[in-house]
């Protein structure tokens, strides 16, 4: 059953596109992968044996990780329905 202008299936479609974009987006994040490095790319810092098994392909420490998860930019939200009022104007 579709609603306004929406023809039937429309909701599902959307759900399933944003489903798509999150999953593509997550694969293009993907963890390193390879032989980790001992010592931290950026500060020189040795990395910890625990976290090199847990994270194989790592190259900063933690506190670098941290800093360049920190600045990344958040990813923005697509409204793919918007609202009967905004489609009016």
């Amino acid at each position: 059953m579709a609603g306004g202008w929406a023809r039937d299936g429309a909701v599902s479609e959307q759900i399933e596109a944003s489903i798509n974009d999150e999953l593509a987006r997550l694969k293009a994040a993907k963890r390193p992968q390879g032989e980790s490095l001992t010592h931290c790319a950026e500060c020189e810092e040795p990395i910890p044996e625990p976290r090199r098994q847990a994270l194989p392909g790592v190259k900063l420490c933690i506190e670098c990780q941290q800093e360049r998860d920190a600045v990344r930019a958040p990813r923005a939200g697509i409204n793919r329905r918007g609202s009967k009022d905004s489609q009016l104007k």
